[in-house]
């Protein structure tokens, strides 16, 4: 699949923390570097989420806030 986004990292699935529409998913970078997604439970299932699976992270944003 191709895709415009240039931001992409690899990663593990950490965890996955379910709501009842949404879920929390942590991936781990590398050692101690993690991000965070919230997807739906259907894109858990379909795409077949879980945890210690090797993911792809594509970070398509307009802005990226920061406060120091």
């Amino acid at each position: 699949m191709a895709i415009s986004a240039r931001n992409c990292v690899k990663g593990k699935v950490k965890n996955i923390k379910k709501g009842q529409v949404m879920a929390e998913v942590t991936v781990e970078l590398s050692p101690n570097v993690e991000i965070v997604s919230v997807v739906t439970e259907n894109s858990i299932n379909k795409l077949g989420i879980e945890v210690g699976k090797d993911i792809n992270v594509v970070i398509k944003a307009t802005s990226v806030l920061l406060d120091a």
